[in-house]
């Protein structure tokens, strides 16, 4: 535990931090989760609908600094080829 008041405050922030880091992430999962499970049941045009979500949500992510660039860029590449693959 931090003895020093100004490491007593960072770790409250950085709790506070990883509540809100944990969320994105999760919401993030969930969203491409929803994606993959529509293109393994070959349903494309709603598949087509939920990418838009899972792509604000990769998005977010990223911007928050919780995912790199380019491995959002290959989440997202992966997912709309997934869903081009569907016959």
């Amino acid at each position: 535990m931090p003895v020093i008041k100004s490491a007593k405050k960072a770790l409250r922030s950085s709790q506070k931090k990883r509540v809100f880091n944990l969320r994105r992430k999760r919401t993030m999962k969930d969203s491409i989760k929803v994606v993959e499970s529509l293109v393994t049941n070959k349903k494309k045009d709603e598949a087509w609908e939920k990418l838009s979500l899972a792509y604000k949500a990769i998005d977010k992510a990223t911007k928050k600094g919780i995912l790199k660039k380019n491995t959002a860029s290959r989440k997202k590449a992966r997912l709309s080829k997934a869903i081009k693959n569907i016959q």
